[in-house]
């Protein structure tokens, strides 16, 4: 793990007595999820879902696989998808920089292909905008992560999911254009790390 990250992720866990006690029961049944698969020998895989995938959702997918790899969950992928596609938000992943990830695309101009790497010894996590079910993503068994209220709304019944938990969250494209923009997604950053890291964390006690 980049030191920069693992820093990041001890100030994350610092901060899981901040998360309201709704939250928490919410984020248990994504630990429970992966505590089933686990103690199966399954794979366990999560689908990360808001209406455009370019924000939040991936936000969910990095953190998701990052927190699997801190506690030592090799049986965990992790995917994001839309209600509809556009592309990974700048914003976005100038919020993912700036925590340490190492950052790279393919050199599309219209919804490239990013390569977020978080450790020397990983490939990385593969992020790109696209349908929830796109062929890319898991067709079932699947634990369908809403972070946003119009997917979760738009989408009542996800088809194939084994799991659906609705951690929806403010949307920092609100603040695009404004002298608040870099603040807000490092700030919504900060609350989907640290509330995966804290789904994860169940795990163990679980198993």
């Amino acid at each position: 793990m980049f030191p920069n990250i693992q820093q990041y992720i001890e100030n994350a866990i610092a901060h899981f007595d901040e998360i309201p006690a709704e939250r928490k029961e919410m984020l248990s049944k994504i630990g429970q999820y992966v505590a089933s698969k686990t103690k199966a020998r399954q794979k366990a895989e999560l689908i990360y879902i808001c209406t455009h995938n370019s924000r939040r959702s991936h936000f969910g997918q990095i953190w998701a696989k990052v927190a699997a790899t801190y506690y030592g969950f090799d049986n965990v992928e992790t995917y994001s998808g839309g209600t509809e596609a556009t592309a990974f938000n700048p914003n976005a992943i100038r919020a993912t920089k700036k925590v340490g990830f190492e950052i790279s695309d393919n050199g599309e101009t219209v919804n490239p292909k990013y390569r977020v790497v978080y450790d020397v010894d990983t490939e990385g996590i593969l992020c790109y905008s696209k349908k929830y079910d796109d062929v890319a993503n898991p067709a079932f068994g699947f634990c369908a992560v809403m972070t946003c209220g119009s997917a979760d709304s738009n989408c009542p019944v996800v088809l194939g999911s084994e799991v659906r938990v609705a951690t929806t969250y403010n949307d920092p494209k609100a603040f695009d254009g404004t002298l608040e923009q870099d603040e807000k997604y490092s700030e919504r950053c900060f609350q989907i790390a640290t509330e995966t890291l804290y789904a994860f964390s169940l795990v163990k006690n679980l198993l």
